[in-house]
């Protein structure tokens, strides 16, 4: 999911930034230019460190500015098809649950989350089995299977379909010893 990037590029470092370090200013604009991207190759960029200048400064007549070539370190988000990650419960809705999974929320359809049919409880805001056996609600802690992943130009617009009924996926179970202590809350 998360991995460390060294990645190439030129930057144009403008005049005002002249009286900064070369390297602080060039973390700038790599900043500037990287930071909450969506590449298919790279995934999500979420942070660049560490610039270091390649070569000298040129300069464009008719540009005051300079032109550096900067290798840096770029931190990334990217998730695959089939890939079980680990999240939890951001929002529920009438067609399924959101789950945060770092810098973007993938959907969970209602009728992925387990072979039970399940629907939406306004009441409770928690998706719950006919038998009221089963249900998912905000803030719990689940796993998943990534169904599909379609990043597009920007975060709000990419979508990660994922799925919660193969085995081993679903919502995480509790410490038998803190679903004892619950039980007992209850009944006193």
């Amino acid at each position: 999911m998360y991995k460390l990037l060294t990645l190439k590029d030129s930057v144009r470092i403008p005049p005002e930034l002249f009286g900064s370090k070369i390297e602080d200013a060039a973390l700038q604009i790599l900043r500037q230019k990287f930071e909450r991207t969506v590449s298919n190759d790279l995934g999500i960029i979420i942070s660049v460190h560490n610039a270091q200048i390649l070569s000298a400064g040129k300069i464009v007549q008719g540009d005051g500015a300079a032109y550096f070539d900067v290798q840096f370190d770029a931190l990334s988000f990217n998730c695959e098809v089939n890939e079980v990650v680990e999240g939890w419960v951001s929002q529920v809705v009438e067609f399924g649950a959101f789950v945060r999974l770092g810098p973007i929320d993938g959907l969970v359809h209602v009728s992925q989350v387990t072979t039970d049919f399940m629907s939406f409880d306004a009441k409770l805001q928690k998706l719950v089995t006919k038998n009221g056996k089963a249900s998912l609600g905000k803030d719990e802690s689940i796993k998943a299977k990534i169904s599909t992943v379609s990043l597009k130009e920007s975060i709000p617009s990419s979508k990660i379909a994922l799925t919660m009924r193969s085995e081993g996926l679903g919502k995480e179970k509790k410490a038998a010893g803190e679903e004892k202590k619950k039980e007992k809350k209850k009944k006193e």
